[in-house]
């Protein structure tokens, strides 16, 4: 894989471009050379260590430090607001917050004098009240910079935290945490390199601001004279010691470009950890995920390589007894009426765009694009918001916090709802180790596998003791092993939950393995909710029957079959009520192929051509198109396939026998 940066052999840069740039580097370049040629090297340290200079150097840390004190305290909040928060004006603020950056620091001082100053608009009220007077003072002097410095911090921080996806935080929320506790526990973590970044650069600016100090605080040696202006002065009667002093501010700026290295918008890291190395998924260099699920009933068994779940006194400390219906009305996008027992699965399934996600966001109250009238057993939680509802979520890759390590992003619902840190840690730990991970509990998110940091997840999202447990495709990123062995630990801790679960899947074996109820949505309306054996049989839904493996065809009913809504007519042994909207279903093994047109029995009987061959298990899917019928696909023995001679682009004949196919009535 070729790294960014380095010129592939032979490649040249167009000269129209090249010299141009080379022109911009040496006119950048010539004036700091300037600096170092001109400097007296033998009297440096002299120039240096003057009382003057000494004097404007202590002074400049302290009014640069002072200013980003200030950008830091009222800064991150506006880089908050500005990143995270839709409210009329918007662009105007941020204009405002980039106005200093290109407004000539003499006109910045000027604007502080005429708001600031003894006849400005808040100094003459600022002296009558609290007797401070801001030019001419050392406060004067941070106040200048600050105004100048601010904002490359909110800058800097703005873009880290657009950087970073809102999903740590939403589910951060849905663990219980407030809006605050996720800011300063989540948020800012993750976007420390922005804040650092943006602090390096104000400092520096802080440090190195001239024209509005000057013209709003003045030039008062010990008081207001910075070493900008130190250099200023010494211009005047000492060139030599103001290119020593400029060179040390030079040195200062450079040391911190250098530091920084162009990572001007401090972006998040989603993988954070102390040197850790992404695990490839399924490869644990701990324990061994080989683990294969066997049937459907093996809820006791252990996984190889896997620690037992504990039993009896080690189960996590769970109210007893404590056990919440789930009633929900939800309108907008997805609009649909729910309602469920404790301890029941649902599988949500459908098309993408069906409006899956939305629900389950509606029951976080995290969308705006649907609403959830929503009943948690006796509580009517509608009005609460996302931090006190206790429905936990699982987003499709976990998003566990990838500053923590597993036990502290398993306690951390428990913290965040006022558990003490040594019972939120124990009862996280025995979570672990149901799920089989908690040997991994100092490890962080970039030092697990798929399968653990899905199981930690989990974990995370059950310790919380959440009332609605809501699962978006969390098994969607895993790799065929490790997701059967999440699955059946999926399965066999949900049947002990006290509560309701959701689960958004594309997987028929998870539908049928993990729930009682499978609810179909198609255009953010429920098609079909009922149980797995029902949907299995009669699915009302083309996608959902596609999901299962099966042909589906929409129609119109007609005396002898339907109508098909792709082109050509399909006869059917009991077909409904002529116009009558209906699903015509067909398995792929009811599909023959032949190299000749078949005589006999089959009432269906269409030519088409072999498009696609694949594997599925140990038979093939042939996949026919035809200009007299919908795509098909059928299901064969390879041995059938050689017979036959199979290959893409090859004629063949279809027929289905009328008393294959199931009509279901739309």
């Amino acid at each position: 894989m070729k790294r960014a940066g380095v010129r592939t052999p032979g490649a040249r840069p167009p000269l129209a471009l090249a010299l141009p740039a080379l022109a911009a580097v040496a006119f950048l370049a010539l004036p700091l050379i300037g600096i170092l040629v001109r400097t007296e090297w033998t009297e440096l340290a002299d120039h240096l260590t003057s009382p003057g200079t000494v004097q404007a150097l202590k002074l400049s840390l302290l009014v640069s430090f002072w200013a980003l004190g200030l950008s830091l305290l009222l800064g991150v909040p506006l880089a908050w607001l500005l990143a995270r928060v839709s409210f009329p004006g918007k662009a105007f603020v941020r204009s405002l917050v980039l106005l200093p950056m290109v407004l000539p620091p003499t006109v910045g001082g000027v604007a502080l004098l005429l708001a600031f100053g003894r006849r400005g608009l808040l100094g003459p009220w600022l002296e009558g009240t609290f007797g401070i007077t801001l030019p001419f003072h050392t406060s004067g002097a941070v106040l200048a910079a600050t105004f100048v410095a601010m904002p490359f911090l909110i800058i800097s921080l703005e873009g880290a935290l657009g950087g970073l996806r809102p999903r740590y935080e939403e589910t951060a929320a849905s663990l219980g945490a407030s809006p605050v506790r996720v800011f300063f526990t989540v948020t800012l973590p993750m976007v420390a390199p922005g804040v650092l970044a943006g602090a390096a650069l104000t400092w520096a600016r802080a440090l190195g601001e001239f024209g509005a100090t000057i013209t709003f605080a003045g030039n008062l040696p010990g008081t207001t004279q910075t070493l900008p202006l130190q250099v200023y002065l010494l211009l005047q009667d000492e060139p030599e010691a103001a290119t020593s002093v400029s060179l040390l501010l030079l040195a200062i700026a450079m040391g911190v470009l250098i530091a920084l290295r162009g990572r001007w918008t401090g972006t998040p890291s989603e993988r954070g950890g102390a040197g850790g190395v992404p695990v490839p998924d399924g490869a644990d260099p701990i324990a061994a995920e080989a683990a294969v699920e066997i049937g459907a009933g093996a809820a006791n068994e252990t996984a190889p390589g896997t620690a037992p779940a504990p039993q009896g006194g080690a189960t996590p400390d769970v109210p007893s007894g404590r056990r919440w219906s789930l009633s929900a009305d939800v309108t907008g996008f997805t609009t649909l009426a729910l309602a469920a027992e404790p301890g029941t699965t649902i599988a949500v399934v459908g098309p993408n765009g069906a409006g899956k996600t939305t629900l389950l966001r509606a029951l976080l109250g995290l969308t705006p694009r649907a609403h959830a009238e929503l009943r948690l057993g006796d509580e009517d939680v509608t009005a609460l918001p996302p931090h006190r509802r206790r429905v936990a979520w699982v987003p499709q890759d976990g998003a566990l916090f990838p500053h923590l390590p597993a036990l502290a992003n398993t306690a951390y619902g428990l913290r965040a709802q006022g558990v003490p840190r040594a019972e939120a840690r124990r009862e996280a730990q025995a979570w672990l180790d149901r799920l089989g991970v908690g040997h991994l509990g100092h490890r962080k998110p970039a030092q697990l596998s798929g399968g653990q940091a899905q199981r930690v997840a989990l974990a995370r999202a059950l310790a919380a003791r959440p009332r609605l447990l809501v699962l978006d495709e969390p098994l969607a990123a895993l790799d065929q092993t490790t997701r059967a062995h999440v699955r059946h630990t999926l399965r066999a801790h949900l049947a002990g939950f006290g509560g309701v679960c959701l689960i958004v899947t594309h997987d028929p074996v998870e539908a049928v393995s993990l729930a009682d109820r499978v609810l179909v949505l198609q255009d953010g309306r429920a098609l079909q909710d009922a149980t797995p054996a029902e949907v299995t049989r009669h699915p009302r839904s083309p996608w959902v029957a596609r999901m299962l493996g099966r042909n589906a065809w929409p129609g119109t009913a007609t005396a002898d079959g339907l109508a098909l809504d792709g082109g050509g007519t399909l006869v059917a042994a009991e077909p409904p009520p002529p116009g009558t909207a209906a699903l015509a279903i067909v398995a792929p093994e009811a599909v023959s192929l032949h190299r000749e047109k078949p005589a006999g029995s089959p009432r269906n009987v269409w030519p088409g051509t072999v498009r696609e061959i694949t594997t599925s298990g140990s038979r093939l899917r042939v996949l026919v198109t035809s200009a007299e019928a919908p795509d098909l696909v059928a299901e064969i023995t390879p041995q059938s396939a050689a017979e036959l001679g199979l290959a893409d682009g090859v004629s063949v004949w279809t027929s289905v026998k009328a008393t294959e196919t199931t009509v279901v009535v739309l």
